[in-house]
């Protein structure tokens, strides 16, 4: 890989401004710039808080290769989003920040109308694999349908 940063612009029409900045401050970084920043975001995702444990709610990512869960509720009149990922996951800890700070704490309206293709927009196609691109994917596919369907 080269340290030569991918200035293709990505669309970042329909994304909150947090994820578009972050998706233009991807572009402008390095491949070794961006592994750091995603393992920056990997440790940052928060826990679900202890209330939580057990919860029949929380549903298997199966697109993701970890044994990853999603719970998404609307509490206060906003989306909480609880991600539940080993730490030895870090690349898919690291989508899952990205897709938590996209949803939490934003209007149910927004989040349901998040693009599909969110994954893809993030300009990170030569940093993480498809197959965890697929998993971010199917995390907002169950996020959405979750929310959707309550």
């Amino acid at each position: 890989m080269s340290d030569i940063p991918d200035t293709t612009p990505s669309d970042t029409s329909g994304l909150p401004d947090a994820v578009a900045e972050l998706v233009e401050d991807l572009a402008a970084l390095t491949p070794s710039e961006r592994m750091d920043l995603l393992q920056e975001l990997a440790d940052d995702l928060p826990a679900p808080p202890d209330r939580l444990h057990g919860d029949p709610g929380f549903e298997r990512v199966e697109e993701c290769q970890s044994p990853v869960h999603v719970l998404a509720r609307v509490e206060e009149g906003v989306v909480r989003l609880y991600v539940d990922a080993p730490p030895s996951a870090a690349a898919t800890r690291a989508l899952a920040a990205i897709l938590h700070e996209a949803v939490d704490g934003a209007p149910l309206a927004r989040v349901l109308g998040l693009p599909a293709d969110l994954p893809l927009r993030l300009g990170l196609g030569g940093t993480v694999s498809p197959l965890r691109l697929g998993g971010m994917a199917g995390m907002l596919g169950r996020v959405q349908r979750q929310l959707a369907a309550a």
